[in-house]
């Protein structure tokens, strides 16, 4: 009996090793081998094999329990990291409509495979995002809000310095009016602007929610931050107008504002928004309170209105990132004409002191950031690109880097520009995750981005819903691009 057992146990073994030894072949596929993958929710898991097939993830499995047969188109990953595409949440194609043929290439050679278009004429965003939509392989994911939904005076009118990024509504009917207009354009979210009135501001809140949609922007100068909340906005853009919220003298705050408002009715949009932030911005940061700040975070976080901090653009003199020599690089990828208008405004800008009072609300910034994160509000990384000669793709890699400065770990920036942003358009089934099933829209990098946020820019490759762009393929998208 025992000499039975024995040769049993025998055979089970040689059975073991034969099926262990046996080389698999995945017909129409390819397979990323030795790789070690970054999930935002399963965190660092290494030698893995990854198997791509229709545009999708359909393996994961660790590489030493997998023969691949040699058959196989197989990508060496050893010692390389495999992280989820990454999407900017902040972007305006319209801002520079010259600039915006440049942008999908931009993009993805950059590693961003997806976007959130965050206001422009709806008709030109859409031609973009139309453009992805049958070329989903070779384009980044748009999403779009279409144009900035603002009062009158609306900031963004087409006057010099403000390009026509928004539609000036004088009503509630107009409120109404616009928006089945952009329903019926198939957009993915409704952008609320700062001069839009309270009762404006809540119908757009109302009629977004009764149709599915999220609503992003900054609250309107007529609000405050608790208010806006509660009224159902989704997410708010750059922290806008949170400082006054916080401040230990906001009721005073208020009743100046809204006599600004008032006084100021007959003036720009642009010029009295400028006007009214110049006043009380400072203010409001000189008489920051802890307990007031507690509260209005306590409600965005009952309520999960996100935020997008944009802190790249809101620290624009402390961070410098226009005086980098990567980012003068990057302007050599623009239409000769902003390439060279934007290195000439970056030696401008790095050569100018900065600003009476721009260091306590940069520094404000990045500590407020913390607090949110801390609170347990979601954040997407956003940039703005391209305003304030911000490169598209690039940017976002430096917001990673301030959000780090700001206190976020490494894998939660992470997070912050690839699950969260899904998780926000309710795709987190498809895509921002590194799982079975989903979209592959993948980065390969050469180092690890835990270790070092600026990891992220070193990108091996890019795959865009299964479609490879090798290191090769990047460099030679932007030389083209430098080329024009």
């Amino acid at each position: 009996m025992k000499t039975v057992n024995i040769l049993l146990y025998t055979f089970f073994l040689l059975l073991l090793s034969a099926c262990q030894s046996k080389e698999v072949f995945f017909e129409d596929a390819f397979c990323i081998q030795n790789i070690n993958t970054i999930d935002p929710v399963d965190g660092l898991k290494e030698n893995q094999t990854v198997i791509i097939k229709d545009g999708k993830i359909f393996k994961i499995t660790d590489s030493e329990s997998l023969k691949l047969s040699p058959e196989n188109t197989i990508i060496d990953g050893g010692g390389k990291y495999l992280i989820p595409g990454l999407w900017d949440a902040h972007v305006h194609f319209a801002y520079i409509e010259e600039l915006a043929p440049s942008m999908f290439d931009l993009f993805l050679s950059y590693g961003i495979t997806s976007v959130r278009d965050t206001g422009g004429k709806v008709d030109f965003v859409k031609s973009w995002k139309d453009k992805a939509l049958a070329n989903p392989t070779d384009a980044p994911r748009v999403m779009m809000a279409g144009p900035l939904l603002d009062g009158e005076p609306n900031v963004y009118d087409g006057s010099p310095g403000r390009p026509e990024l928004s539609v000036g509504l004088g009503s509630v009917d107009d409120v109404v009016s616009q928006i089945e207009m952009l329903m019926s354009k198939d957009v993915d979210l409704l952008k609320a602007y700062e001069m839009l009135t309270p009762e404006q501001f809540i119908k757009v809140n109302e009629l977004a929610k009764a149709n599915g949609l999220k609503v992003t922007g900054h609250v309107p100068l007529s609000m405050d931050v608790i208010t806006a909340s509660n009224a159902g906005m989704n997410s708010m853009e750059h922290m806008r107008n949170l400082e006054i919220s916080c401040a230990s003298n906001a009721d005073e705050l208020w009743e100046a504002r809204k006599r600004m408002l008032k006084e100021g009715a007959t003036e720009s949009g642009g010029t009295l928004r400028s006007k009214i932030h110049a006043a009380q911005r400072a203010i409001a940061i000189k008489n920051y309170d802890e307990a007031k700040a507690n509260e209005v975070l306590t409600v965005l976080k009952k309520n999960e209105t996100w935020q997008i901090p944009t802190l790249t653009l809101n620290t624009l003199f402390s961070g410098r990132y226009y005086a980098r020599p990567d980012y003068q690089e990057s302007y050599s990828f623009l239409p000769d004409s902003i390439g060279s208008a934007w290195k000439e405004g970056s030696k401008n800008l790095a050569s100018m002191p900065i600003p009476e009072g721009r260091k306590e609300w940069e520094e404000w910034n990045l500590m407020m950031v913390n607090k949110v994160h801390k609170t347990g509000i979601d954040i997407m990384a956003g940039t703005d690109a391209p305003i304030a000669m911000l490169t598209p793709g690039l940017s976002l890699h430096e917001e990673l880097m301030v959000l780090v400065k700001a206190g976020l770990s490494p894998l939660d920036a992470l997070k912050t520009a690839t699950i969260n942003p899904a998780r926000y358009f309710n795709l987190e089934n498809e895509l921002g995750s590194i799982q079975e099933t989903m979209w592959a829209d993948l980065l390969i990098l050469n180092a690890n981005p835990l270790e070092n946020i600026q990891n992220t820019k070193k990108i091996n490759a890019v795959i865009k819903q299964g479609k490879v762009y090798s290191r090769k393929d990047l460099d030679n998208m932007m030389s083209k691009l430098r080329k024009g």
